[in-house]
């Protein structure tokens, strides 16, 4: 497939699923007490649990029943792994050992995981939330074409082959897509149920797809790739330029420039009219990997669209394309719901003016953009 100006096909269900994860976790914030580490709290909530993303919910939570789950089963029943630790921590859940014969401790595997109380109440306001935000947006964008996409990104969900969690797991070191852990009840909706689950698990499962395709031939993944090899040249870029450039946290870049420089794919250095401004450049081996990532994000495209059918992915790309629009913030349809409400914590921080080319998924709390 020749280079276009076009945007690549992950990074359209990137820019969709970022979309919709933040306008879920926006909603989320203002019904749930919570605290944040920089942004302070809800008034009822001072101690209250550390506030995460949609991603937590989809990986642990929604597995933590009444009677609760053990710490071996639940990686089993997500199909990925969560932030145990971070989310005990953080005051979602307890875990807590169910002795056995003659009052022995039992292994890690064997330990149970229970809500809290205030883990009870996120998952009370998380579960409602995913036909909350797919309402808002049959609003704006139509019923009709909100549909087209669902039936688009069906009918390649129906044929994946992979058997994957339903939802983007947190990135490895990297940062990689880890593959799926075997899951002990499979995804498995049936040729009518596919087109009845969540917009978001949809394009999670997409979008994990072609990662895991595309990092198993490359060197780098693709959250690395997409977000910060795509935008560095080798003239420099200012390092406190990328956030804008990338809709990536300063945390998440942090990391992916750490990798790189390990690599040899990128230098850092001062810059010469300014020494306090650190300047990043791609050395000729990262140059030769920002073309070797574009290159086979064609190539994977175009295996996709023989596997599959033109029609399949055309009609996918189409649907996508129509819903990302212009994507500018001046004119996107998907950042007129990005508007943070004026106590949440995305109000303090400069507004995004690009969404991620792909989620940066990280054990801080899962947020899209590793914030």
């Amino acid at each position: 497939m020749p280079q276009t100006d076009r945007l690549p096909l992950p990074t359209l269900l990137s820019q969709v699923l970022v979309a919709f994860t933040i306008e879920f976790d926006n909603k989320f914030e203002r019904q749930m007490p919570h605290r944040t580490t920089y942004y302070g709290a809800t008034d009822s909530s001072r101690s209250g649990p550390w506030l995460v993303s949609l991603a937590m919910w989809s990986n642990c939570m929604q597995f933590v029943g009444d009677d609760g789950v053990r710490v071996g089963e639940l990686e089993h029943l997500a199909g990925t792994m969560t932030n145990l630790h971070g989310m005990q921590r953080w005051g979602y859940i307890a875990v807590k050992p169910v002795l056995g014969a003659g009052g022995k401790k039992p292994p890690r595997s064997r330990l149970m995981i229970h809500a809290t109380p205030k883990g009870r109440k996120a998952q009370e306001i998380w579960r409602p939330l995913f036909g909350v935000i797919e309402k808002r947006w049959q609003t704006r964008f139509g019923e009709g074409e909100l549909e087209q996409i669902r039936e688009s990104l069906a009918d390649v969900v129906g044929r994946l082959e992979l058997e994957l969690p339903d939802c983007l797991p947190i990135l490895g070191y990297g940062p990689v897509s880890k593959p799926p852990t075997p899951r002990r009840q499979k995804f498995s909706p049936g040729k009518d149920g596919v087109g009845t689950c969540f917009l978001s698990t949809l394009l999670s499962l997409l979008l994990l797809a072609f990662a895991l395709e595309f990092e198993h031939e490359s060197d780098l993944s693709l959250a690395i790739s997409a977000n910060v090899l795509r935008v560095l040249d080798e003239k420099g870029l200012p390092i406190r330029d990328l956030p804008v450039l990338t809709g990536v946290s300063k945390e998440a870049i942090k990391i992916a420039l750490g990798f790189l420089q390990k690599k040899r794919i990128i230098v850092i250095q001062p810059d010469t009219t300014n020494s306090r401004t650190k300047i990043v450049r791609l050395t000729s081996r990262g140059r030769d990997a920002q073309y070797a990532y574009r290159g086979l994000l064609d190539v994977v495209e175009d295996r996709w669209i023989a596997r599959f059918g033109p029609d399949t992915i055309g009609r996918l790309r189409g649907s996508l394309e129509r819903m990302v629009g212009d994507p500018t913030v001046e004119r996107s349809r998907l950042f007129r719901g990005l508007e943070p409400y004026p106590e949440g914590w995305r109000a303090s921080v400069p507004k995004a003016v690009t969404l991620p080319h792909f989620p940066m998924v990280l054990h801080r709390g899962g947020f899209p953009d590793g914030s």
